[in-house]
């Protein structure tokens, strides 16, 4: 794992051709806001949380994150030791988050 504060996250993911942005908070969470095309599975779960990583391509770089920036840690960890090639998780997570922003 590699702790990426938001401008290393938004240069590195913008070169990226295997990246895949990954939010781990709540439904609840989402619902006020994400970063475009992630994919949300909420580390909350437990084993449901790990069931559906272990459907992910272990070969893509996994960009985390949460709402600030711990549970989007946690997920790093749980994925390195999973076997996940590259992890990064984006320091001062969603709340901090300047980047572009979408909602439903």
């Amino acid at each position: 794992m590699k702790e990426l504060s938001q401008k290393e996250w938004q240069n590195q993911l913008k070169n990226d051709k295997d990246s895949v942005i990954l939010d781990v908070r709540t439904e609840e969470e989402v619902e006020e806001g994400y970063i475009p095309n992630s994919k949300n599975i909420d580390i909350y779960k437990g084993q449901g949380f790990i069931n559906e990583v272990e459907k992910l391509d272990k070969s893509k770089h996994y960009y985390i994150y949460c709402r600030s920036g711990k549970r989007s840690s946690q997920a790093c960890t749980l994925l390195d030791q999973m076997g996940f090639s590259e992890t990064y998780n984006l320091l001062g997570g969603f709340s901090e988050w300047e980047g572009e922003k979408t909602s439903d």
